[in-house]
């Protein structure tokens, strides 16, 4: 009616009302596909840098930001439960908690390794170098899921913390490493001053591993007939990151191409984490 009353004003306002339809119907089939067990639950992340020493610590650092960023963008809340830094540059590994719904959900499908190919900062001889991280996603339990933890199953280390943090945090033996025996998990925290603190954060990280250990286990055991399953390995990046000779993010699950490097490295990751959700429930 707007286009043959010529009525520019009106056409307009149709068009913003289409798209926020469109947006509320897109984010209205996400929710629909997020219907797993922890779904809706906080998500525990953990980044680790690959082999490569300061090139792949500086890339975790990257990769930490842009996640960092991407949680601040929906919204959520963050809390740095480990970080170790790296040598000279960099983090050797994090992990950290995104609070908000389903928080699990959305950072479930980023479970993977993330390559990263770039003119090298720390190289005086401007060689293009490719550096690896891994990142895994684990559901945070809420009081209702029982995970049994015996104390002859665990041992227990109080050390010092490292790293800036103040004359407490590193005078004190504040840091807290848990073993869980059985399975080898190792779990660690150092980032508050009270040790009591750092073991409940510690505790918090192991049941939610346990868990997914758990329900790995299971999946695997339904999955054995699958001959063609992937690991998760070096090498088997779920996407890249390419700075040069060329701007490309690539998701080598969708085939999805973002050219945008720094917007992606900024946090806006969302059309990599729906059209992975979106393309799981087509299949």
């Amino acid at each position: 009616m707007a286009e043959e009353e010529d009525d520019a004003d009106t056409e307009e306002e149709a068009r913003g009302q289409i798209q926020n339809l469109e947006t509320k119907i897109r984010q209205f089939s996400l929710a629909l596909m997020l219907d797993g067990e922890n779904d809706a639950n906080n998500a525990i992340i953990s980044i680790n840098a690959g082999a490569g020493g300061t090139e792949a610590q500086d890339w975790a650092e990257m990769l930490f930001r842009m996640y960092a960023r991407w949680v601040e963008r929906k919204g959520y809340k963050s809390e740095i439960i480990d970080l170790q830094p790296g040598d000279e540059a960099g983090i050797k590994s994090v992990t950290f908690t995104a609070s908000g719904k389903y928080a699990y959900g959305y950072l479930k499908s980023e479970k993977g390794i993330h390559r990263l190919v770039r003119i090298s900062p720390f190289n005086a001889g401007g060689k293009r170098h490719t550096s690896f991280a891994s990142l895994f996603v684990y559901p945070e339990l809420d009081n209702e899921i029982v995970v049994e933890i015996e104390d002859k199953d665990l041992r227990v280390d109080v050390f010092r913390a490292s790293g800036a943090g103040g004359q407490h945090v590193n005078k004190t033996s504040s840091a807290i490493r848990i073993t869980h025996l059985p399975t080898g998990i190792v779990v660690q925290c150092q980032q508050e001053k009270s040790q009591h603190r750092n073991r409940d954060l510690a505790m918090k990280v192991l049941r939610s591993r346990l868990y997914e250990h758990e329900k790995q286990k299971q999946d695997e055991k339904i999955q054995e007939v699958n001959a063609g399953k992937d690991d998760i390995a070096w090498g088997n990046q779920i996407r890249s990151y390419v700075l040069h000779p060329y701007q490309m993010v690539k998701d080598h699950r969708i085939g999805l191409d973002i050219g945008n490097v720094n917007s992606v490295l900024d946090g806006d990751i969302d059309p990599f984490i729906e059209g992975v959700l979106m393309a799981r429930k087509a299949s």
